[in-house]
């Protein structure tokens, strides 16, 4: 192959014969140290000089990349995703380089001022306070600085990109299309497993963790073409396309074979219609009466224990037919070992009710305080999961407070994004902020179910949605803010 320098400017070839120096200097280092991981030095490279160049077509990449990241194990029992994590560390870099030559300046100042953000800067200067009081540090220390680069890149750098009707249609062409491949692939591969519930993990890896991680993003996919079906009329081609994605969501969704994310579904068109006749801020404060009524029922006069297992008829189930029985007649082994970790987690916040044992700590302390009755086989827990509630998982490891803070911001937030909906006249954004209120709720509902913030897809989504409402929301009052400044 014959490369020729002679053509082009200076600046062009200079950047040729760096690449070309960097390529070479990355294969000859990795293979005499043996650290093969310097031969990726040419793609940073890249990503480096790219967004430098071009910060913005450089986001539009790392969105892209999240839908194909998967997770990768590395020596020592750490773990990363590829290629969406690493472009976060660099993202939140860059966002430390800004802070610290411009000040908090360089972020607008009515996203500043949101409600949104001041709950969301409440809960981290929170879990900030958790990490520093936490039982063990450094898996805390951990959890705080993932939380810190999710935020940066899902909840702050949308406000700088997103500025017209075409970023949120490409961000869907560039997030969502691929997903559907995604969706496809392991669809068909479930079927060549027989659509077995065992199976659906299997089916799912190792593009999501887990059946659940891929039924969640599927439910909280669904109304989302449902928005863009709605916003596809005059292009019929489209439209037909649309439908067949909506029509192909439904039965991938049943077949993941996952209750909280059919649940999830159900939640998700509540809030529509809710939206429509303006109860949407009732919603949730109805959702935790209920939860607490519920609670405070089996917590009275100890009724959970009548709960507890019955060990010769409790196991886990085959089929997504048999479990959805056991569900009802209380003896599906997931749900017995959730009322397990549910009561020790209980519990054990009583020892620590303000500020939790810290986050990323709940697996080390919450065996010591489980009852044996409710003990299950499944209860050695050798994955290392968690409390299956993300209410309960704040409680326990950053205190009540945390999770007070949770709870209202998810009621603040889908009651601010109703009065965004009506406050908006047009269309393409009322319609857009209702599907991303609606994907909020279902990934609030899947939520409640297992913990799922942090895993990078889910992650994404749910925190993108909420600043994606209020970058609409300073879209639709920039024309009243300039009227009033020229008057």
């Amino acid at each position: 192959m014959n490369i020729n320098l002679s053509t082009g400017n200076r600046t062009e070839r200079s950047i040729h014969i760096v690449g070309i120096i960097v390529l070479l200097l990355s294969i000859v280092a990795g293979t005499y140290f043996s650290f093969y991981w310097l031969f990726l030095l040419p793609a940073v490279a890249i990503c480096v000089f790219w967004a430098i160049v071009d910060s913005r077509r450089f986001y539009w990449f790392f969105l892209f990349s999240i839908p194909f990241s998967i997770q990768i194990y590395l020596p020592g029992g750490l773990s990363t995703t590829l290629p969406d994590e690493p472009l976060m560390w660099f993202f939140l870099f860059a966002s430390m380089l800004s802070l610290a030559a411009y000040g908090y300046r360089f972020i607008p100042r009515w996203f500043l001022q949101n409600s949104i953000t001041i709950i969301i800067f409440v809960h981290y200067l929170w879990l900030f306070l958790a990490v520093v009081f936490s039982e063990i540090f450094l898996p805390s220390l951990k959890f705080f600085v993932a939380k810190t680069w999710f935020l940066n890149a899902f909840f702050l750098l949308p406000v700088f990109f997103f500025k017209e009707k075409k970023d949120f249609i490409r961000a869907f062409r560039l997030m969502f299309i691929p997903f559907v491949f995604i969706f496809i692939f392991i669809f068909i591969r479930h079927a060549f497993l027989d659509f077995g519930f065992r199976e659906s993990n299997m089916a799912a890896e190792p593009l999501f963790y887990n059946h659940v991680d891929h039924s969640t993003v599927l439910s909280m996919c669904l109304p989302v073409f449902i928005i863009a079906y709605q916003l596809s009329k005059g292009n019929k081609q489209n439209r037909i396309l649309l439908l067949a994605v909506i029509l192909f969501l439904i039965p991938a969704i049943m077949v993941a074979q996952a209750r909280a994310a059919m649940l999830a579904v159900f939640f998700s068109l509540v809030l529509w219609y809710a939206f429509n006749k303006k109860i949407g801020h009732w919603v949730v404060p109805a959702f935790y009466a209920l939860i607490i009524t519920i609670t405070t029922i089996v917590v009275s006069n100890e009724n959970y224990v009548g709960l507890r297992p019955d060990f010769k008829h409790t196991y886990t189930q085959p089929n997504f037919e048999h479990l959805m029985k056991a569900t009802v007649a209380g003896k599906d082994m997931s749900s017995m070992e959730r009322l397990y970790r549910w009561i020790a987690s209980a519990r054990m916040s009583q020892e620590r009710p303000l500020l939790g044992v810290g986050p990323n700590n709940w697996y080390e302390f919450y065996k010591a305080h489980a009852l044996s009755e409710f003990k299950t086989y499944v209860s050695r827990n050798p994955e290392r999961s968690t409390t299956h509630n993300y209410f309960i998982f704040m409680l326990t490891e950053q205190g009540w407070p945390a999770l007070i803070i949770y709870a209202v911001l998810i009621w603040v937030f889908l009651a601010y994004a109703q009065r965004v909906y009506w406050r908006v006249k047009d269309v393409f954004y009322r319609k857009v902020v209702l599907g991303l209120a609606m994907l909020f709720g279902a990934g609030f509902v899947n939520n409640f179910f297992s913990e799922l913030l942090e895993t990078h897809k889910i992650g994404a989504l749910f925190f993108m949605s909420m600043s994606l409402v209020m970058i609409i929301d300073h879209i639709n009052k920039q024309p009243a803010d300039k009227a009033i400044q020229e008057q």
